[in-house]
């Protein structure tokens, strides 16, 4: 019974920080998450894991490498006269 509630709220708060999930979803993806692992075997579990830490990683990676906006104004592009 405590799994049920403490993956409810873990779900919960899922929701909260994931857009397109409401709160009464993310509360049935909690109960559904503790089903999965609990049929799921040690190793599978330790995959689960190692994934989640390695795209965590790889978002930051992608939001440290994102190009900035440049604080300079940009210059007006010169034009030259030509020869007619």
């Amino acid at each position: 019974m405590i799994k049920n509630i403490v993956t409810a709220i873990a779900g919960k708060n899922l929701a909260k920080t994931t857009s397109g999930i409401g709160g009464p979803m993310g509360t049935a993806l909690g109960l559904a998450s503790m089903t999965v692992l609990r049929r799921a075997s040690v190793p599978t579990m330790i995959a689960i894991a190692a994934g989640g830490y390695a795209w965590k990683k790889y978002s930051e990676r992608q939001s440290e490498m994102a190009p900035t906006q440049p604080t300079a104004a940009p210059t007006a592009p010169t034009v030259r006269p030509t020869a007619i």
